[in-house]
């Protein structure tokens, strides 16, 4: 029986919350902005990341860093203007221990301190307990025969002595980290554990799950009439994963009408609308214990490789 912490009420008499937490992947002023100033004028309040250097290799993605001056002004104005920037790694592409560590400071200098709340980029090799060391035991084995062995030992942040360890910088500067990714718009209900500590991946404080909404058409699905209902119904939270550069806004610049139809009518409903690490940090104040049993890591490793072997979920 899964135990629920899920809180009896949200600040403000709120019924439920909400968030987002949008990679940097394919981004751009003109990409991102219309999405932005719809959001900003609702009132949401969620959470952007960035990549803070441009880097010196070859890069995984068109996405703008915050070595772009217009692009980071913007994102600056955004943090202004009460959003949470949060860290994607570095940069685009694999990123050595020293160009991480550069890459913390810059942010650090840029966003006035060391990002709360991350994500691991799948084209950096330097991803911390990513691939198949997200999950342990007979799910890894399944893991890798079901992504062909892709991902077997790929990603090295965790891995001390290798050139892309980062760990401890990871532990030190980072408190918040995504891991599982489920289609179910109540993320406490696939993770009611979260935020949590894994005492197997000791290098993560602690770790948060997401709802499925990496592109246009996912997002809006996890969004529909229905599922807002459900999710305040449920008294629940969601932290959507997306990426607001794929199917939101179109060539010309204008949004989505079904994108902007369902935030209006998100934003008319009875929610907490806060930035990620507001909610991790009102959710981890009333957890009696934060450290994942090994039971419930089964539990949420096995769920999790469910939805992957189903709907190919991040």
């Amino acid at each position: 029986m899964t135990v629920s912490h899920r809180p009896s009420t949200w600040p403000g008499g709120a019924r439920f919350a909400f968030t987002i937490f949008d990679d940097p992947d394919a981004q751009t002023v003109e990409t991102g902005r219309p999405v932005y100033d719809l959001l900003s004028d609702l009132g949401f309040r969620t959470t952007k990341a960035v990549w803070p250097i441009r880097g010196t290799g070859i890069p995984s993605d068109r996405g703008e860093t915050c070595a772009d001056e217009d692009y980071r002004k913007w994102v600056e104005n955004l943090q202004i203007g009460g959003f949470e920037i949060g860290y994607h790694n570095a940069t685009s592409h694999t990123s050595t221990r020293d160009e991480t560590q550069r890459g913390l400071d810059t942010f650090a200098r840029y966003f006035g301190e060391a990002p709360l709340a991350m994500a691991n980029h799948y084209n950096c090799d330097e991803g911390i307990y990513f691939g198949d060391a997200r999950v342990s035991g007979l799910a890894r084995a399944i893991y890798n025969v079901v992504t062909r062995g892709r991902n077997r030992r790929r990603f090295h942040g965790h891995v001390p002595g290798h050139p892309e360890f980062w760990g401890d910088l990871c532990r030190a500067r980072v408190k918040y980290v995504r891991n599982f990714v489920f289609r179910d718009v109540n993320t406490l209900t696939a993770c009611p554990w979260m935020p949590y500590h894994d005492p197997a991946r000791p290098f993560v404080n602690y770790w948060f799950a997401s709802s499925e909404g990496d592109k246009g058409p996912a997002f809006m699905e996890r969004i529909s009439e229905a599922n807002q209902e459900r999710l305040e119904e449920e008294g629940g939270a969601c932290v959507m994963y997306t990426h607001f550069a794929h199917g939101f806004v179109d060539a010309r610049g204008r949004l989505e009408p079904r994108f902007v139809r369902l935030m209006e009518r998100l934003a008319g409903r009875n929610g907490w609308f806060v930035p990620v690490s507001t909610l991790l940090d009102y959710l981890l104040a009333r957890r009696p214990d934060p450290v994942l049993t090994p039971r419930q890591r089964a539990m949420l490793e096995w769920r999790w490789l469910f939805h992957k072997v189903r709907y190919g979920t991040a």
